[in-house]
């Protein structure tokens, strides 16, 4: 099954699967109700230390990935789950940053198809 990302502000649609939120903090303006998530997994997002660093400035993109992927080693029990998920039914990865290709999300993705 795919593996999608998809920005907080966009509308979900039934297609999406299971909707899970891989950011530590909660998008701004935006209600838990519309946001219409199956799971909060935030110990999959990006230290508050990583996120601060990186500040979404496109130059740290491949020191952001390399240091991302090594803190998600620490998490290798979510990642499993999710990926047994992924293999069962389509897994949308919900994230609120305006980039849509230098975010979390992007590496998530990629980590989570490595293990399928």
């Amino acid at each position: 099954m795919p593996i999608e990302i998809k920005r907080a502000y966009e509308k979900p649609q039934s297609a999406d699967g299971y909707r899970v939120l891989v950011d530590r903090i909660w998008p701004r303006g935006i209600s838990k109700q519309d946001l219409q998530l199956d799971e909060w997994l935030k110990e999959l997002a990006p230290s508050d230390e990583l996120r601060k660093w990186f500040g979404h400035e496109k130059q740290k993109w491949s020191g952001f990935r390399q240091k991302y992927r090594r803190e998600l080693q620490q998490a290798d029990d979510q990642l499993e789950a999710l990926a047994a998920r992924a293999a069962e039914q389509t897994v949308t990865l919900v994230y609120g940053a305006k980039d849509t290709r230098h975010n979390q999300a992007v590496v998530l993705q990629e980590v989570i198809k490595a293990r399928l």
